[in-house]
């Protein structure tokens, strides 16, 4: 990616993106969604969240193209409509794990 490049909008999209992770309940139902797609309720008994505040994160979600949702009868049933979520978390998980561990090391 060519930083120098990047428009205004395109880093407003950016900053959106990263702001809706920014999140410990969003992330928690993107866990959740990690295995395959999941109606509202299995979302709110795998992440531990009432239902209300599972509904509202649900939304910003899905209205930022993160999540999927698609009606089955009365069900929502929610998905990861955007897999590279995965890659990122991947890639700042790999990246804290190096700084505790040698913040660890530090403190021998």
């Amino acid at each position: 990616m060519d930083r120098k490049k990047l428009s205004d909008d395109a880093l407003e999209f950016i900053a959106a993106r990263f702001k809706l992770l920014g999140e410990t309940s969003r992330l928690k139902i993107i866990i959740a969604l990690q295995n395959g797609e999941r109606n509202v309720s299995e979302i709110v008994e795998a992440s531990a969240l009432t239902q209300t505040n599972v509904s509202r994160h649900l939304s910003a979600l899905t209205e930022g193209g993160i999540l999927s949702r698609r009606r089955e009868g009365l069900k929502v049933i929610y998905a990861i409509a955007d897999p590279s979520i995965f890659e990122m978390c991947e890639s700042v998980c790999g990246s804290l794990q190096k700084r505790l561990g040698a913040q660890a090391k530090a403190f021998k």
